[in-house]
């Protein structure tokens, strides 16, 4: 039967149809800005994408009419599965992760030069940025749109630090880079405090309008101030990162893999950590302010401070990774546009918020992406490419690629009317849900 619900359904499809025909059609220019639009729709070569399209539409039929039947015996099968031992359920994912660790390892030895330095300032920032911000949009449920003014911290406290020729402004003092580490995370942690104190009283989007105009006024000061920042010209000459022990003697230079096998360490160690995090009562805390802030201040929990830990903890990581962009590559205010901002939170979603795996995997792709059309799309026409993946994996995945356990287990159970959407619990043994 063909309902409301279904028709919009195909309707979607075919947009997307008819965009997946523009993306891959040809370019316009200036002097026919329409010549595109008409080669690419009015063409015959539109049949084949809405006979595509058309097609998705009756498997996502088909898999509606089958969710119902395959959903009632999933759960069933669940519910009546004997509860894991603790070890298994702590550690049943551990093989997984080693795999994937190893594939990390391996991977940039397989590929081009280029390629790796694009694991390493794309990837490899990115999936750093993106932990951070799950910090306070995945697991406390806040929407910070300015989370890159804390990279921009942490990058200029780095060349304020560890050298005395790149900015205008220096410290009377030079420090080795890791030893600034510490310094731009407890600076980035205090201006995360510094915003969120007045802030975060507010909340939806009066929270993210102020978060966004704090990232904006950031930019600009940076811009602005020739005399301390260098304004528009940027900074360079920042040290690189480097140690110097007795008997140890060792600096990353402009080879990218030292900086990569480094960042990969220092993923998988705010990963381990955040874990750790997240199943403690403070993640518990942040997991009742997400679903319902009210009851949980209701309950007890001290909801402001709370959320000014979240913000303080995804704006210390922020302020990390830009001593570690300070002391890899050339950077001015534009690396710390509103776009970049947006394209963070862009990965944590992407990739499925309040999952630590998610954002890696979230920035794994959409970074790779933007790299694999560098050398085969126009520049002007990569964003088209970009948004047609976001909003694909938003209609059909919008949990994201790798969810969150809880985020799927409440999907799971919704969708197959298993109770309400939050719900975590299973159903009573030997009986069917229906």
């Amino acid at each position: 039967m063909i309902t409301p619900a279904r028709l919009r359904q195909l309707g979607v499809c075919l947009t997307l149809g008819v965009v997946a025909a523009l993306v891959t059609g040809p370019s316009g220019d200036s002097a026919h800005p329409f010549r595109a639009l008409r080669q690419s729709v009015i063409d015959p070569r539109i049949g084949v994408f809405l006979g595509l399209a058309v097609g998705l539409w009756v498997v996502l039929v088909a898999a509606t009419e089958l969710r119902p039947v395959l959903g009632r015996v999933t759960v069933t099968a669940r519910a009546r599965r004997p509860v894991r031992a603790t070890f298994e359920r702590r550690y049943g994912n551990v093989g997984l992760n080693v795999v994937l660790l190893a594939i990390a390892i391996v991977a940039p030895m397989l590929v081009s030069t280029a390629a790796q330095q694009s694991m390493v300032n794309d990837i490899g920032i990115y999936a750093l940025l993106a932990l951070g911000l799950n910090v306070v949009v995945g697991y406390a449920g806040l929407l910070d749109l300015g989370y890159i003014a804390f990279f921009a911290i942490g990058a200029y406290v780095a060349a304020y630090f560890s050298s005395s020729s790149a900015m205008p402004w220096h410290a009377p003092f030079i420090l080795n880079p890791f030893f600034v580490l510490p310094i731009a995370l407890v600076l980035a942690a205090l201006a995360g405090v510094i915003l969120g104190a007045p802030t975060l009283r507010l909340r939806g989007d009066y929270l993210a309008i102020v978060t966004l105009g704090f990232g904006e006024i950031i930019q600009l000061i940076a811009n602005n101030s020739d005399e301390i920042t260098n304004g528009p010209r940027g900074v360079f000459g920042v040290p690189h990162l480097s140690v110097d022990l007795p008997g140890i003697h060792y600096q990353w230079g402009i080879d990218p893999l030292p900086y990569y096998y480094l960042l990969l360490g220092i993923v998988v160690l705010v990963m381990i950590a955040f874990g750790r995090l997240e199943r403690s009562r403070i993640g518990r805390a942040w997991a009742a302010i997400r679903e319902d802030e009210i009851a949980a201040e209701a309950t007890g929990v001290p909801t402001l401070r709370m959320k000014l830990l979240a913000f303080a903890i995804g704006a210390s990581v922020s302020g990390f990774a830009g001593v570690l962009l300070a002391t890899k590559q050339f950077f001015n205010p534009q690396s710390f546009s509103l776009q970049s901002s947006f394209l963070v939170v862009a990965v944590v979603i992407f990739g499925g918020m309040g999952s630590r795996l998610g954002a890696v995997t979230g920035a794994v792709v959409l970074q790779g992406l933007a790299f694999y059309l560098r050398d085969k799309v126009p520049p002007t026409d990569r964003y088209i490419y970009f948004g047609a993946v976001i909003i694909a994996m938003m209609i059909f995945r919008p949990q994201g690629l790798v969810p969150s356990r809880r985020r799927r287990r409440e999907i799971e159970l919704a969708g197959a009317g298993a109770g309400a959407s939050d719900s975590l619990g299973a159903a009573p043994l030997g009986r069917t849900v229906t």
